[in-house]
C-alpha cells in the first residue's frame, strides 16, 4: 500500500460540481426538516436483522432440533448477518446511523458478530476506499488477493483466465479470513497510521482488543453450542462454516458491484502523485449503482446500491439515498458528468463478473485513466 496522502486531487474547472450538489441536498433535508441520520425505520431495520440473527441462535442452543433444521437456521443467521453488516454496521461506522455517538459506537460494534475489528475497518474502508475509490496501491478493496485479480493496471497471471468461476469460493471465505487472520496482517499493516483510528489506543491495547475480542467471539459461536448447550461438534462446525459461508458471498459480491464492474474507471496518479480529477468527480466515474427501483434489495443491501450516493455523502443514512438520488443524477447531467448504474441486480452480477473474465483474458481489458 502506498503510503497515506502521497496521492492529491486537482481541482479543475468543474470543481463548483459539488458545492452546487451539495446546496441542494442540504436544502431537500432542511426544506423537510429531515436529519439525514437514520429514522424510525432504520432502528426497526436494525431489530430485525439482529433478531432475525440471534433468535436461530438461541433456538440452537435451547431446543432439540434435527441436524437439517440446525443446519437451515445457521443459514439463515448467515443472510441476517450479511443484512447486519449492509444495513446497521456500515452506517454506524460512517456515523449515519444515528445522532447519538454513542449509539452509532455500540452498532457499529455489530462487526464483532462477524468476528472483526472496527478501527481496522474504518481504516480500509472510510479511509482508504472512500478517499481514493479504485486507486491501484491506495484502495485495498482493488488489491490483487491471492489468486484474484481486481484492477486493469496490476499484473495479469495465467489463472486468472479462471477468476470468473473460483472467485466464488474466495468470495465466500471472506468472512471466515476476517474472523481468523484479516485483523492480525491488518494490524501490522495499519500500525504507523494508528492516529487515523477514532479509538485512539496503543499497539498493544489494539492488539489485545482484536485477541480478547477474536476469543469471545469463538467462545460464544462455537464453544458455548458445543460444551455447554450439548449440540454435535460436526454439525456446529457445518453450521459456522454454511453461516460464515452465506455471509461472505453475500458481503464480498455486493460491495464488489459498485466499483468492479463494467464502465468504472481506475485512474492512475502521474509521476507527481496527483490525479487530475475533482475528488467528486472521480467518485462519479469510479462507482455505479444498481437495481435503484427495487425495494427488497434497497432495504436489505442497506442502499449500498445507492453507492455514488453514498460516496458523495458517508455522512447521511442510507434510508435517504432513494430521496436524493434524483437530484445527484439531475445535477450530474446537468455538469455533462456520467452517471454510472445497473438497471437491475442480475444486470449488475452479469457486469461484475463479465469485467472479472476481461481482467482474465491474456489480452487485458483497455487501460482507462
Amino acid at each position: 500500500m502506498s503510503e497515506i496522502g502521497s496521492v492529491k486531487w486537482k481541482k479543475q474547472e468543474m470543481a463548483h460540481f459539488f458545492p452546487t450538489l451539495k446546496k441542494r441536498v442540504d436544502s431537500h433535508f432542511s426544506g423537510g426538516q429531515i436529519k439525514k441520520q437514520g429514522n424510525r425505520k432504520l432502528y426497526i431495520k436494525a431489530i430485525t436483522l439482529l433478531v432475525c440473527y440471534l433468535a436461530p441462535f438461541v433456538a440452537l442452543l435451547t431446543m432439540s432440533l434435527a441436524h437439517s433444521t440446525q443446519l437451515l437456521l445457521w443459514s439463515f443467521m448467515g443472510f441476517a448477518l450479511a443484512g447486519i453488516g449492509m444495513s446497521v454496521m456500515h452506517d454506524a461506522n460512517h456515523g449515519a446511523f444515528s445522532k447519538n455517538k454513542t449509539l452509532n459506537y455500540f452498532m457499529g460494534h455489530t462487526l464483532n458478530l462477524l468476528g472483526g475489528s472496527v478501527c481496522n475497518w474504518k481504516m480500509q474502508h472510510n479511509v482508504l476506499h472512500h478517499t481514493y475509490t479504485n486507486v491501484k496501491d491506495m484502495d485495498e478493496d482493488i488489491d490483487d488477493k491471492l489468486l484474484m485479480r481486481f484492477c486493469p493496471h496490476s499484473e495479469r497471471k495465467a489463472y486468472h483466465r479462471f477468476q470468473f468461476i473460483y472467485v466464488v469460493f474466495f468470495y465466500s471465505i471472506l468472512t471466515l479470513y476476517w474472523v481468523t487472520f484479516k485483523d492480525f496482517v491488518q494490524f501490522i499493516q495499519y500500525r504507523r497510521h494508528l492516529s487515523l483510528c477514532e479509538e485512539k489506543k496503543s499497539h498493544a491495547r489494539k492488539l489485545l482488543q482484536i485477541v480478547s475480542m477474536k476469543a469471545l467471539y469463538f467462545f460464544t459461536i462455537l464453544y458455548v453450542p458445543v460444551a455447554l448447550a450439548g449440540l454435535p461438534l460436526n454439525c456446529t462446525i457445518y453450521g459456522f462454516l454454511l453461516m460464515h459461508g452465506i455471509a461472505g458471498f453475500i458481503l464480498a459480491l455486493v460491495f464488489q458491484l459498485a466499483h468492479t464492474v463494467e464502465g468504472t474507471s481506475h485512474p492512475l496518479p502521474n509521476s507527481e502523485g496527483v490525479i487530475e480529477n475533482d475528488w467528486a468527480i472521480h467518485q462519479l466515474q469510479t462507482t455505479s449503482n444498481f437495481s435503484r427501483k427495487s425495494r427488497w434489495i434497497s432495504w436489505y443491501v442497506g442502499g449500498l446500491n445507492f453507492q455514488v450516493e453514498h460516496h458523495l455523502f458517508p455522512y447521511i443514512s442510507h434510508v435517504h439515498y432513494p430521496e436524493i438520488a434524483a437530484i445527484v443524477k439531475e445535477t450530474a447531467e446537468e455538469f455533462g458528468i456520467p452517471y454510472l448504474e445497473n438497471r437491475t441486480f442480475l444486470g449488475a452480477v452479469n457486469s461484475h463478473f463479465s469485467f472479472l473474465y476481461q481482467l482474465g483474458k491474456p489480452v487485458s481489458v483497455q487501460q482507462r485513466a
